[in-house]
């Protein structure tokens, strides 16, 4: 079986994920891009003098319920174009 395979943006000094927050309260959403020089992309457009201190990690499918659940993010947020930046946005379902 396939497993599509997603890239997103984690500081090595800290071990924190790139997310977007959409409400104040909230955990946030965590980014994730379909190829591994979206990422890149999207760091050198908007990440200005923080993408050198970024790196970009690959992660399954089917391992992101249980990312999202470890770390309480909200859900997803899909970058399907990292130069606009245009992204889908999908709250995560814990049940």
């Amino acid at each position: 079986m396939f497993t599509k395979v997603y890239y997103l943006v984690r500081s090595p000094a800290d071990g924190r994920y790139l997310t977007a927050h959409l409400e104040e309260e909230s955990k946030g959403y965590l980014l994730l891009f379909h190829e591994h020089f979206e990422a890149l992309s999207y760091l050198n457009t908007h990440g200005g003098e923080l993408a050198n201190s970024l790196a970009v990690e690959s992660i399954p499918s089917s391992a992101l319920g249980g990312l999202l659940k470890r770390w309480g993010f909200t859900g997803i947020g899909i970058v399907t174009d990292p130069l606009l930046p245009k992204i889908d946005f999908l709250k995560h379902n814990d049940k």
